[in-house]
């Protein structure tokens, strides 16, 4: 989608992390001919491998001199990642534009303050209660039963912050666990399967949706996300849109916003729970790189410039798989000629995501058979 007025009249896109999320933003835009900025404090941050239109301030996410330069320097901030911290975004606010809101912001980094959002906006959830002590996480445990997972209420991701409870007789050695820190308990779902939305609102308050994805987790970390989600039906698309919709005008959002549910059964029928929000792009939303007329990084990015939204529309069925901790063999997708391989430059480790592949389809059958072929390839 060209839209060359406004990208004349655009300097800069400040963005604060440097992270494969600010690469694919910057790289969202390079048609655009904008220009972005990075903070991180890594030199060798992934978002440099745009190859143009990414500069670096190389600093702490707190160095106010960085976060003032980085303000005055760029058109609009944005941030690629929820832990940012909240002085920083109240300090740039002062000194430029940023979205979206610091108030979404520090919501997301508060699991019991998001709870609380989702409950004051009629977002069913699973049953939880805070903790803040040993005999409050046992009179939850009483109340919500086995099994249940006690999280930290703050700086958890990728299954990380987070301790299975089967008995509540492990209480304390959970407790010691996650380290004494506020947490909330939450009550184990026997869920259908994970489904997730994305979700841009526009500086005019117009909302694009990208259709529903089905998510596979293993290890608290994402694996697989399909999309369009299969067996969606007018219920569980508007039950989605819905509590986005709400977050997104409660906020007065502006940019690309993810909302995680757990799909379970109830007496009514099909029902979604929120699980949580992340106020940035997602990854969940990788597949719209190639497998939306608009990607959701594109499309964030238009949001906090002020521009048209483009179409989420998906272009047939897409599938994306992360790669955790390793790339694939040399050669070993030569026999994959139309997959779409993303390496973010990170230095292979356990658990970590260094890349993504997109696989798409005109069918989903079609999808399926190449998804049993990638899982045969690689193993």
């Amino acid at each position: 989608m060209s839209d060359t007025n406004s990208a004349q009249q655009t300097k800069s896109v400040g963005i604060i992390g440097g992270g494969q999320l600010a690469q694919m933003l910057a790289q969202s835009v390079k048609h655009l001919n904008i220009q972005c900025t990075v903070l991180d404090p890594n030199p060798n941050c992934c978002a440099t491998n745009t190859r143009g239109n990414c500069q670096q301030i190389t600093a702490n996410y707190d160095d106010q001199k960085a976060l003032i330069k980085l303000a005055q320097s760029s058109t609009v901030v944005t941030y690629e990642f929820e832990n940012v911290p909240g002085q920083g975004a109240t300090l740039i606010e002062k000194h430029g534009s940023i979205h979206p809101s610091p108030k979404a912001l520090s919501i997301s980094q508060d699991r019991l303050s998001e709870r609380a959002m989702f409950a004051d906006l009629n977002i069913p959830t699973p049953p939880y209660a805070p903790v803040e002590n040993l005999d409050q996480l046992r009179a939850a445990l009483s109340t919500i039963g086995t099994p249940a997972i006690l999280k930290s209420r703050t700086l958890g991701y990728d299954g990380k912050g987070q301790v299975l409870i089967n008995d509540p007789s492990k209480a304390p050695q959970a407790w010691d666990t996650l380290g004494h820190v506020p947490a909330i308990l939450d009550g184990f779902i026997e869920f259908t399967r994970e489904l997730s939305i994305i979700a841009t609102r526009s500086t005019q308050g117009h909302i694009e949706y990208y259709p529903l994805s089905e998510n596979i987790h293993r290890g608290g970390i994402l694996r697989l996300s399909k999309a369009p989600a299969t067996n969606i039906d007018d219920n569980l698309a508007n039950q989605a849109k819905t509590a986005a919709k709400n977050i997104l005008e409660h906020f007065n959002y502006v940019g690309t916003l993810a909302v995680e549910f757990f799909q379970i059964q109830s007496d009514q029928g099909p029902l979604l729970l929120a699980n949580e929000i992340a106020p940035r792009v997602h990854n969940t939303g990788h597949w719209t790189i190639e497998g939306a007329k608009t990607s959701q990084f594109e499309n964030h990015m238009r949001a906090v410039l002020g521009m048209e939204l483009g179409s989420p529309e998906p272009i047939g069925y897409s599938a994306m798989i992360n790669l955790i901790g390793d790339e694939p063999r040399p050669g070993s997708m030569d026999a994959m000629p139309k997959a779409h391989i993303h390496l973010y430059g990170k230095e292979p480790r356990p658990g970590r995501k260094i890349g993504h592949i997109t696989l798409n389809a005109p069918t989903q059958n079609e999808l399926n058979a190449l998804l049993e072929r990638f899982t045969r390839i690689i193993g």
